[in-house]
């Protein structure tokens, strides 16, 4: 049959050149980026892909991660009437419902759970992924050896899926719902999470959790 050209030749010596051209076209690449001052930017691409891949999951029902140990503590600690509740949907979603009174100088409801900060050593924000009913939630922790609370902020919307990205320079120390100095929260000290509705948010509230993730 003859040579027959370059794709007759022996497989071997074809596997053997196939790296070289890949490598060949890896260099032309980057100094094609390096010319049009996008050399960096490719850098920082691939930085930022290896960071964001690495997060820690807090809560994830579907995995079966976080469902367990979480307490309920409403306003009844302070002659409160509010109510809650926490269970498992028919998609494995945490859900977050009740009603919050405003009676006998109540008016918040909470759920908690412990959780190790040594695993959040790295982090620089949380990433909650909720559906809830328009009422604005925080997102609160505590930290070993301190009296305070370090709560931010979210918003909901109505019957939709929201992602919600807090830094951790968002939250601000608590203590019994009054805003204090304290030092800022360490991560790698957080010994338990939350949520928290309160405000004086009257009436029924219902949030739904599909996970809570920490980057």
């Amino acid at each position: 049959m003859g040579w027959g050209g370059f794709w007759f030749w022996d497989p071997v010596e074809n596997a053997s050149l196939l790296p070289w051209f890949a490598m060949t076209a890896l260099f032309h690449s980057l100094i094609v980026f390096e010319k049009r001052n996008l050399f960096y930017f490719s850098i920082y691409l691939v930085l930022q892909t290896i960071i964001f891949s690495q997060n820690i999951t807090m809560v994830d029902p579907s995995n079966n991660i976080g469902i367990d140990k979480w307490g309920i503590v409403n306003d009844g600690v302070m002659g409160g009437i509010s109510q809650s509740n926490i269970y498992l949907n028919e998609v494995n979603n945490i859900i977050f419902a009740g009603n919050v009174s405003l009676e006998n100088n109540g008016g918040f409801a909470s759920i908690r759970r412990g959780f190790d900060g040594n695993q959040l050593k790295e982090t620089s924000k949380f990433l909650l992924r909720v559906k809830g009913d328009g009422n604005t939630y925080k997102f609160r922790l505590t930290m070993k050896g301190s009296y305070a609370n370090y709560s931010a902020n979210f918003k909901t919307i109505k019957g939709q899926w929201v992602d919600i990205e807090i830094p951790v320079e968002n939250f601000q120390p608590y203590y019994f719902g009054r805003s204090i100095r304290a030092p800022k929260l360490k991560v790698q000290k957080v010994n338990s999470m939350g949520i928290l509705i309160s405000d004086k948010q009257e009436g029924n509230f219902l949030l739904e959790i599909e996970h809570i993730k920490a980057f």
